[in-house]
């Protein structure tokens, strides 16, 4: 799959980085590796792999429950770049 630079002008914007012309040819070829890559994967047959939450085995990582006092509203609130109603405003990410 090729993606060109608008696909990771698109996706840097969305997580609010800024990229040189030089920086969007790069990796808009280094994410079409990973995505040709991946295409490659799905060729492989799993009908006989098991399938696996974790590829380590994980016994009891929950901790116990315990209230501890967290971040005021207005102190979690100061540097969003947007605020409606005391909560983070944030652009659509799905259309």
């Amino acid at each position: 799959m090729k993606l060109t630079k608008e696909d990771v002008i698109y996706v840097a914007d969305l997580a609010r980085l800024e990229f040189t012309e030089e920086e969007l040819g790069l990796y808009a070829d280094q994410l079409s590796a990973i995505l040709d890559y991946e295409e490659k994967l799905n060729e492989l047959d799993t009908t006989n792999v098991v399938p696996t939450a974790h590829v380590l085995p994980v016994n009891n990582v929950l901790r116990e429950d315990v209230v501890k006092p967290s971040l005021d509203r207005e102190k979690a609130l100061m540097n969003a770049p947007s605020q409606d109603q005391g909560c983070f405003s944030v652009p659509n990410v799905l259309e």
